[in-house]
């Protein structure tokens, strides 16, 4: 992959293909905006016209994400009660992508699936 492409910022298409491809994900829309669920508990979503996503990250992580890189995440008034945090899709390249919906899905996934794909598993700490 060359450098130019792996900086090339991503879109709701890629999120889709992304998320799609996690298991037992499904697409369904709520709210007037494409949902993805695993084993129907919803992980990710689509608002703002599809130049962002919402993900699940625990409230201490989220702050942090935030206070980092504010140009990047950002907490909408609504969810901030909730343990999610929003990313502009402009700011992400597919790798980060990749790592932001497995993160999320794994913390919504039954610990059946969670067992059975050990691969999308918490990545190994240094």
């Amino acid at each position: 992959m060359s450098r130019a492409h792996a900086k090339a910022h991503v879109t709701g298409d890629d999120v889709r293909r992304i998320a799609l491809a996690l298991p037992d994900t499904t697409e369904k829309i709520a709210w007037s905006m494409p949902t993805f669920r695993v084993a129907g508990k919803m992980f990710a979503t689509l608002p703002e016209d599809e130049t962002s996503i919402a993900v699940r990250c625990p409230k201490e992580e989220r702050d942090e994400l935030v206070l980092a890189e504010p140009d990047k995440f950002w907490i909408a008034d609504h969810e901030a009660m909730f343990a999610w945090v929003r990313a502009r899709l402009s700011a992400l390249d597919t790798a980060e992508l990749k790592d932001i919906l497995a993160d999320s899905w794994r913390q919504a996934a039954p610990t059946r699936l969670l067992d059975s794909y050990p691969e999308l598993g918490l990545p190994p700490t240094s």
